[in-house]
């Protein structure tokens, strides 16, 4: 079986800190193998209130240093080892997550199996996991999506981020799109916004597009109508994630897959 749980679907620091919508990351799942995507705050709750056991985690990805990307990943190594007891688990991350103002304390690092560092082109295997960190993203500190592929799926993953078209080719040959879009209009942030995502689904065309990481100004005037413009301008099934949302990443006929 393979699934991807949305623990949480905020993107911007109002949504994020005010908790209007949660904050946890991904969890990914996949014969057995787990990996949390991106332990934002309220991560290990949200890990719990899913009836998800970090104890069970073999790997952490952090895209990028931000805290509503990162805050909890300390808290999650803990849990993941035992407190250190047991040490266990990868975490990959890039660079500056580590080194200069690190966001993962080193006394914690000794409680992993092991710490990667990542780069643009970057590919790691975890059991039946092919990983990839295929183009370093625009937005101010070191950031990288992802792809993930197995015999059952491939799956692309744009978060934060400027648009620029090195994008489409990074992330084609995908089942499932997922976009961080941040706002509903273009603004003067490293962020992408409607009509972004319009392009990046035009040009990838996967089977189905899932959409998070909404910001506050674009949760507050309601998302579903931009969803309907996206799949309307795009012929892509396009859903927003809600926390929570448990997709089957198996489930072909379901989403439309070819």
């Amino acid at each position: 079986m393979s699934s991807l749980c949305f623990l949480g679907t905020a993107g911007g620091r109002v949504l994020v800190f005010r908790q209007l919508r949660a904050s946890g990351g991904l969890w990914l799942e996949s014969n057995g193998t787990n990996i949390l995507i991106d332990p934002g705050p309220g991560s290990l709750i949200r890990c719990l209130e899913n009836k998800l056991d970090p104890q069970k985690l073999d790997a952490i990805i952090l895209t990028h240093k931000h805290l509503d990307h990162s805050a909890d990943v300390n808290v999650i190594i803990e849990a993941i080892s035992e407190g250190g007891l047991k040490p266990k688990g990868i975490l990959l991350a890039p660079a500056d997550c580590y080194d200069n103002d690190p966001v993962v304390l080193k006394y914690n690092r000794a409680y992993l199996e092991k710490f990667i560092r990542i780069d643009q082109g970057f590919k790691y295997q975890i059991n039946d996991i092919n990983i990839e960190f295929p183009l370093r993203h625009e937005h101010g500190v070191e950031t990288y999506g992802i792809k993930i592929s197995t015999d059952q799926f491939k799956l692309s993953h744009i978060v934060d981020t400027k648009y620029f078209n090195e994008l489409i080719p990074a992330y084609n040959d995908c089942d499932i799109l997922i976009i961080n879009m941040v706002f509903s209009d273009p603004m003067p942030y490293p962020h992408l916004c409607v009509d972004d995502a319009i392009k990046l689904i035009n040009g990838i065309q996967p089977a189905l597009a899932v959409l998070t990481h909404f910001g506050y100004r674009l949760w507050e005037k309601g998302i579903e109508p931009y969803i309907d413009k996206i799949q309307q301008q795009t012929g892509v099934k396009t859903i927003a994630a809600t926390d929570g949302l448990k997709l089957d990443l198996e489930n072909k006929s379901e989403m439309n897959f070819g």
